[in-house]
């Protein structure tokens, strides 16, 4: 039996109120980019349930395209079925034989959405239950650990019948909490960080600091590609905002005393990504500290970065061990390009031994005898910005500012 249809279980969006068709609308968007290489599909929304009618599309690419949608807390291969008793004992019999094989198990799991139908959910399923046994030979009921679970959801417009529950990305549709400026190096932490934002609903625009001639252009194409694999997972284009920092980190790194200048290096870029969010119009920062990972990272350095900018900073992995995070971005397959051997700006200046408990008036002091701030506007000025898409390997150029 081919499937007509694929079910969407709402997740979080389930416990919204007044507000939740706006969390809908963003799935429905969200659903619709990942799908547009699919043009027949259709797909249909309502405050409970989505559908996409697969029209003739290969419905085994869908599903595998839908795993990945934030939003989504499950979803079904499905067939509608007209609402009465004998169209659903028929319909199920022949949805049921299409999977069984022989000396398997089942169970009949039904949810009436609409009351007003003629069986209660245990009518449905002594009713359903009792016609498959007469008609199918060797099946045999496992309510506990069945080989078949059949799924009858009875609502107003039809009946829907699925045996199959595939789990989905979860989290909140990318987009409904807002947008934010991801800070993005070459490294593992960062695109596991982005991701982690974007599956609590946000959308991202990506900072990266570039320093030629102490970093290549293969190191520029390692961030790019890492973009572009976060476009995959959002579904859409992700703009990627690349700096010019090699005037600023030199300049840093003749005026500031060697252990200062990891943290004077992140104050300037925090406040350069700060920048740039304002004309993006972006709410927060993202970065991919993790707490005591490395000096950079310690309560003290955070106390002291943070200093520069009353924008809220999300840290996702902050609690998280690196095997953790590495675990995460092998999921989500950015782990090899990030272990591409091009090393981003952060890498290439580390001092020897960097404070781990720098304090705000000594760095105040020392940064106080460079014109810092006119190096960050020149670098603000000359931001490129790549406007990366998931399905192309080339990349639009567009000017920001």
């Amino acid at each position: 039996m081919n499937y007509d249809r694929i079910l969407i279980r709402y997740g979080e969006i389930s416990t919204k109120g007044r507000n939740r068709h706006k969390f809908v609308e963003k799935l429905k968007k969200s659903v619709k980019l990942t799908l547009a290489s699919f043009p027949n599909s259709k797909i249909e929304a309502s405050r409970d349930r989505m559908y996409v009618l697969l029209n003739g599309e290969n419905g085994t690419e869908i599903i595998e395209k839908l795993k990945h949608i934030f939003g989504i807390q499950s979803f079904s291969p499905a067939i509608k079925v007209e609402r009465n008793v004998e169209a659903l004992k028929e319909s199920a019999l022949e949805f049921v034989r299409a999977h069984y094989k022989d000396g398997q198990t089942f169970k009949v799991t039904p949810k009436r959405s609409d009351k007003t139908f003629e069986l209660d959910t245990d009518g449905i399923n002594r009713t359903i239950g009792g016609y498959l046994l007469q008609n199918i030979p060797g099946l045999r009921v496992d309510v506990k650990n069945p080989d078949l679970n059949l799924r009858i959801e009875v609502r107003e417009d039809a009946i829907y019948l699925s045996c199959e529950n595939i789990p989905g990305a979860g989290g909140m549709p990318v987009g409904s909490n807002g947008k934010a400026m991801l800070m993005l190096s070459g490294g593992i932490d960062s695109p596991v960080a982005g991701y982690m934002a974007m599956k609590r609903g946000l959308e991202i625009e990506a900072v990266h600091f570039f320093s030629p001639p102490f970093t290549s252009e293969r190191s520029k194409e390692k961030v790019v590609d890492l973009t572009k694999k976060l476009g995959e997972i959002y579904g859409s284009t992700i703009k990627l905002h690349i700096v010019p920092f090699t005037d600023i980190q030199q300049a840093i790194h003749e005026q500031i005393p060697e252990n200062y200048t990891m943290t004077s290096t992140r104050r300037m870029m925090l406040r350069i990504t700060d920048r740039i969010r304002m004309k993006q119009e972006a709410l927060a920062i993202i970065t991919g500290e993790s707490l005591g990972q490395v000096a950079s990272q310690t309560l003290e350095s955070m106390y002291t970065i943070n200093e520069v900018t009353n924008t809220p900073i999300l840290r996702p992995l902050i609690t998280m061990d690196k095997t953790d995070i590495i675990k995460i971005a092998d999921e989500i397959d950015t782990l090899e390009i990030s272990n591409r051997p091009f090393e981003d700006c952060c890498t290439i200046f580390v001092p020897a031994s960097p404070k781990t408990k720098p304090r705000r008036e000594k760095v105040q002091y020392y940064e106080s005898f460079s014109d810092f701030t006119s190096l960050m506007e020149e670098a603000v000025q000359a931001v490129e910005t790549l406007v990366i898409t998931p399905e192309d390997q080339h990349s639009e150029f567009d000017s920001l500012f």
